[in-house]
């Protein structure tokens, strides 16, 4: 299984107290790196190797949950393409020595 990120509305957590719960029922579940609220969309945001159901199940408890998006971390493929670019310009940076020293 990849890394999951999953958007999650939260419609009961409308104050810090019930964020707050949210957050630490969300944290209870195994495989999750990162966890983010957003008090005024009512949005909960996870990210990590963990079952969407599993999350939903417990955040449950905490109020009416709505799955808003699931899908694949990008945070990894962004890293990936900066150590690409990286490459391309030390390999620019290599061939235009080389033409230096043949000159």
């Amino acid at each position: 299984m990849a890394q999951q990120k999953v958007v999650l509305k939260v419609l009961t957590m409308t104050d810090e107290k019930t964020k707050q719960k949210a957050i630490e029922a969300a944290a209870d579940i195994f495989g999750i790196d990162s966890i983010a609220a957003d008090l005024k969309d009512q949005k909960l945001t996870v990210v990590g190797m963990m079952d969407t159901v599993a999350v939903v199940k417990k955040l449950k408890k905490v109020g009416k949950v709505d799955i808003v998006s699931v899908g694949p971390a990008k945070e990894e493929k962004k890293e990936e393409k900066k150590d690409e670019k990286k490459d391309e310009k030390k390999e620019g940076e290599k061939k235009e020595e080389k033409k230096e020293d043949k000159k």
